[in-house]
């Protein structure tokens, strides 16, 4: 008999379990990126924590870790053969999913609603991936590099209407609390695609579905087995636990003032020193207050001629700074 722990083993129909712990390891990732977003939310952590720096580069990394295994289980389920019923199926789900996901942040939080988050993304790419489905990997993978690198050089006004934004190639930033458009983050499924089909080349594939995983794994592959659900339940989740502890710990309250200080200095200080950010954030609060716009700011009321006069702002409040400072030198 063998001395190794019990392992829950390979399924009959081949499927690759390693898969399902990376999914996941996603999975938990993704909640405690959510969940410190919740703590910023309602006021626990510092206004724009999980905007910037780290937490930002944290959440791209989930997200491009999603796509691409989207792009992976694309080639395993239909790379030899497109399963129009199960297809359908998932597809139905995922769309489902995706509109009730913007109805309810439409409801909650009207100014920063999902229109076209994850899961959005998820649909359309899983659509669209089908065409390369068939393609040598290589190809695959230079076209994957093509759609990331697109929004630097296709940016555009043209793209600029509100039914457009999906498209990724605007000059606006939409504000939603998850925007995930088509350009560059379909370049992470084409990645999957393509690095799945070099690997099925090589034999890599065939080599993972041999291997079995530590029975301690198990909730990760079960997980990554039904990470749908999981997506839908675990924010809902989380939200409740940290609003049940908001009434009995309540977070300090900030001003307006000081919630806009805290973000702009995160903001400022991903491209500047720890000198310069507080004395410019305190340059360019006290101009928004005398131009009547702070409050216009955090409604997310930003048409062009707005975002022109912020930007002019900007300008004036960083040659202020930098000349002060230059005078201050010995």
């Amino acid at each position: 008999m063998s001395a190794e722990p019990s392992q829950p083993g390979r399924k009959a129909s081949g499927r690759i379990l390693a898969l399902d712990v990376a999914r996941g390891l996603a999975l938990l990732a993704m909640a405690s990126y959510h969940f410190t977003w919740d703590l910023e939310f309602f006021g626990y952590v510092s206004p724009g924590l999980t905007a910037f720096g780290g937490w930002k580069f944290y959440a791209r990394c989930i997200a491009s870790t999603f796509l691409f295994l989207v792009g992976v289980s694309l080639v395993l389920a239909h790379g030899r053969g497109i399963r129009w019923p199960g297809f359908w199926k998932r597809l139905a789900m995922v769309v489902a999913a995706a509109a009730a996901i913007s109805i309810v942040t439409r409801f909650a939080t009207p100014d920063t609603f999902i229109f076209f988050g994850i899961l959005h993304e998820i649909a359309l790419a899983s659509l669209l991936g089908l065409a390369f489905l068939r393609l040598p990997g290589l190809l695959t993978l230079v076209v994957a590099a093509l759609v990331v690198a697109a929004p630097h050089y296709l940016r555009s006004p043209a793209f600029d209407h509100p039914a457009l934004w999906w498209l990724g190639l605007s000059t606006v930033d939409p504000r939603s609390n998850d925007y995930v458009p088509l350009f560059p983050w379909f370049g992470a499924v084409l990645a999957g695609i393509g690095v799945t089909r070099l690997a099925i080349s090589s034999g890599l594939m065939e080599r993972a579905r041999q291997l079995s995983v530590h029975r301690r794994l198990k909730p990760l592959v079960l997980a990554g087995q039904h990470s749908l659900a999981f997506y839908l339940i675990h924010q809902p989740v989380l939200i409740a636990c940290v609003w049940l502890f908001s009434q009995v710990v309540p977070a300090p309250v900030l001003s307006p003032q000081e919630s806009f200080l805290s973000s702009c200095t995160a903001s400022c200080q991903q491209s500047r020193d720890a000198a310069f950010c507080p004395r410019y954030c305190g340059c360019m609060l006290g101009e928004l207050k005398d131009n009547a716009m702070l409050e216009r700011l955090f409604k997310g009321d930003h048409d062009a001629a707005f975002r022109q006069r912020v930007a002019d702002l900007a300008g004036t409040c960083t040659v202020r700074t930098d000349e002060a400072m230059e005078e201050e030198k010995p």
